[in-house]
């Protein structure tokens, strides 16, 4: 059972529990499933007995209790206990969490960059479940405008939206030389360059406007930084705050957020040469994955969700943050991908470094979508 059938599971309990008429509550749209936190046990934990309290009108820890009993009725649900002020820990049949975190690796080693694509998105002001959106962002002539703006359709045409947009003002040669941005008008059809194509979208869409905090520095020192840097220090912040713009994006250590992302790419392809070199490829395998990888496989598991919500919420920020997640994860695991001194490359090996190839995937496709090179030499 993956995180995201976890997840669905509890959204079942919580359904039964309503229409038992025990809860009183409009049913979420998700259940957030982590590894448990200190004091936590199984394999799994889930607040979301804390988020339903209030509209329920019942303590936290009632509500908790009503849940496990619906938990524990449900196919693959081995126990759960409730700890705290009314955290639910979750543990599974034998053989659940191991084959969901294979056909985790599975599904993302098919999928390839593109694994989370195609889920439908929802947002308070357009219709989704299983229909394609219509999008026009407009913004104005900064350079930060212009960056969100293009990875924002990015995020939505991976998602299924048609996007088209448009600038209210010309945009400087430089800018789209090195950023890959368009002169584009209101009433072009066309607006930023994007790698991942897309139909352009009529005159009816409604219009998004796309108007981050512009750079406190001349768009001359943004463009200094070069390409990647320079959209990593734009795009990272979140809309409402005020980027930094200088050499830190540049710097080769860990104190810099982007340089940890595309290490952790770069190690992960290092990784598939020295196996290759080896004789041996990956292959999935759950029983020989290390519980330092458990917070990995929670992260690239919520990746589709992020896609989705990152395009909803016009927030191309959530997703650099997440890179930053899924690196910060899977730098622990690389250590042990590759057999000592004279062991043998064993089934362990290989499910590891199925993991890692995982993880190096989720990275290179989310750094696409932000318009970011993944190197696989760094």
């Amino acid at each position: 059972m993956t995180p995201v059938e976890l997840s669905r599971t509890v959204l079942r309990a919580v359904r039964r529990a309503v229409d038992g008429g025990e809860l009183c509550v409009s049913v979420p749209e998700r259940a957030v499933v982590a590894p448990p936190g200190p004091g936590g046990c199984g394999d799994y934990a889930t607040a979301i007995a804390l988020r339903l309290a209030r509209p329920a009108g019942q303590p936290p820890l009632r509500v908790a209790e009503v849940l496990r009993s619906h938990l524990l009725a449900l196919d693959g649900i081995r126990d759960v206990v409730v700890t705290g002020p009314g955290f639910l820990n979750i543990s599974l049949e034998d053989g659940q969490a191991e084959g969901g975190s294979v056909r985790l690796v599975e599904d993302v080693l098919r999928d390839g960059v593109r694994y989370g694509y195609g889920y439908r998105f929802a947002s308070s002001d357009t219709a989704c479940h299983g229909t394609a959106q219509d999008v026009r962002l407009r913004c104005p002539a900064d350079l930060r405008a212009l960056v969100v703006a293009d990875a924002l359709a990015r995020l939505l045409r991976s998602q299924g939206a048609g996007v088209r947009v448009v600038c209210a003002g010309p945009v400087p040669r430089e800018w789209g030389e090195l950023f890959a941005v368009r002169d584009v008008g209101l009433d072009e059809v066309d607006g930023l360059a994007d790698s991942e194509g897309g139909e352009a979208v009529g005159a009816g869409a409604a219009p998004v406007l796309v108007r981050p905090v512009p750079a406190p520095v001349p768009a001359a020192d943004v463009l200094a930084l070069g390409r990647d840097a320079g959209r990593w220090a734009l795009l990272h912040p979140a809309g409402h705050d005020r980027p930094r713009i200088g050499a830190e994006h540049l710097v080769q250590r860990e104190s810099n957020p982007l340089f940890r992302v595309r290490y952790a790419h770069a190690r992960t392809r290092a990784l598939h040469r020295n196996a290759a070199a080896l004789g041996f490829g990956p292959e999935p395998g759950a029983t020989h994955v290390p519980a330092v990888a458990r917070p990995l496989l929670a992260t690239l598991a919520d990746h589709p969700r992020v896609l989705a919500r990152a395009a909803a919420h016009r927030a191309p920020d959530r997703l650099a943050r997440h890179l930053v997640t899924v690196a910060d994860a899977v730098l622990p695991l690389l250590p042990a991908v590759l057999p000592l001194g004279e062991e043998k490359p064993s089934a362990a090996h290989r499910a590891r470094l199925a993991l890692a190839e995982a993880a190096g995937t989720v990275l290179a496709g989310g750094l696409s979508l932000l318009g970011i090179d993944a190197p696989d030499h760094l």
